[in-house]
């Protein structure tokens, strides 16, 4: 099991500041995802992990050994990190069974083609040992990718959204092999995705980046519930905003009052309510603009005061033009008005 940290790191390209100031650790044998809008800088951090890149401050280490320093990069080889990425990267002319073998050094032939299947039949594919990647599915495909990643043992496994281009279903089942190909070897995993559903799913620590910085690194349930800051907030699901001043110890909306003794009286303040932490009853506070099927919810529009906000109401609700809102205080939090 190794464990991989990251001190201070910062990197930059021409015109632009990928990442600056970034400090995480993905311990031993866990998996630690990265959630982030595009651009966020998930994946230069996957980079220079692997050393595919150098870094211009800070430190990289995979378990005590410095991996990446200015000046100082580790060759890729000599890392020993898996990857796994979005479009799969199979070599076109090779079998399954000799895509995932080919990583596999210091052993013969015969142990090679052994250990491929075994890994093959982890990740349910020993069938399709023979077939060439155009012969596979996409799902497949990546079950490959995940086999060769995983078969010479690595240190730690980077994925690079691997799923991203499946359908659901299949992307379901396959995020399921993988974690438990994970979980059953130990592995330390660094995830990449900018699904938050799926981030909280795989993650036993959790960290939300926005231009290159880090908002938040916490367990998934401690992300959700006590964010650091509003773009913390909104990076783990839909949320609305109301910008307004501390009275009476509270950050007055026009759909209710959002606690906020810790900013101060009197102080700028941003609420910030997810769409889940809003209930609606027949009433008049407010008036419901839009009701939109959302699966086992609806997403619904209400407007109070020319403000308009969304809520996550039980599917088939009984709502009227008009309800009054109530606000849930788990899912409301109120920030200094120029945090996150």
């Amino acid at each position: 099991m190794t464990a991989i940290s990251l001190t201070r790191v910062r990197r930059t390209y021409p015109g632009r500041v990928a990442l600056e100031d970034v400090s995480l650790t993905a311990a031993s044998g866990q998996v630690l995802a990265l959630l982030g809008a595009s651009g966020s800088g998930k994946s230069t951090i996957l980079r220079l992990i692997a050393g595919l890149e150098p870094l211009d401050a800070g430190e990289i280490r995979i378990a005590d050994d410095i991996a990446s320093a200015p000046g100082r990069t580790l060759a890729p080889e000599a890392r020993r990190i898996g990857m796994v990425f979005q479009d799969y990267a199979l070599f076109p002319h090779l079998t399954a069974a000799q895509n995932v073998a080919f990583g596999l050094e210091g052993q013969t032939a015969q142990d090679k083609a052994r250990t491929a299947l075994v890994w093959l039949d982890r990740v349910g594919l020993a069938h399709r040992a023979g077939a060439f990647p155009h012969e596979l599915s996409g799902g497949e495909q990546q079950r490959v990718a995940l086999a060769r990643a995983m078969a010479p043992k690595p240190r730690a496994i980077l994925l690079d959204e691997p799923f991203s281009g499946l359908d659901p279903s299949l992307r379901a089942d396959l995020r399921a092999v993988t974690l438990a190909a994970l979980g059953e070897t130990k592995t330390t995993a660094i995830f990449v995705t900018h699904d938050a559903d799926e981030a909280l799913m795989v993650a036993d620590r959790l960290a939300i980046l926005k231009a290159g910085r880090v908002l938040q690194e916490a367990a998934p349930r401690e992300a959700y519930d006590q964010p650091a800051c509003a773009g913390a907030a909104a990076a783990l699901g839909p949320v609305n905003t109301y910008r307004g001043r501390i009275e009476n110890g509270a950050l007055a909306t026009p759909f209710g009052p959002v606690p906020a003794r810790h900013l101060g009286e009197g102080a700028e303040g941003l609420a910030v309510v997810r769409a889940e932490a809003l209930t609606l009853t027949p009433g008049t506070a407010a008036r419901v603009l839009d009701v939109r099927p959302q699966g086992a919810h609806d997403r619904v529009r209400v407007e109070a005061g020319g403000v308009v906000w969304a809520v996550l109401a039980p599917a088939r609700a009984p709502l009227g033009e008009r309800v009054d809102v109530q606000i849930e205080a788990s899912g409301a939090f109120a920030f200094a008005s120029a945090a996150g």
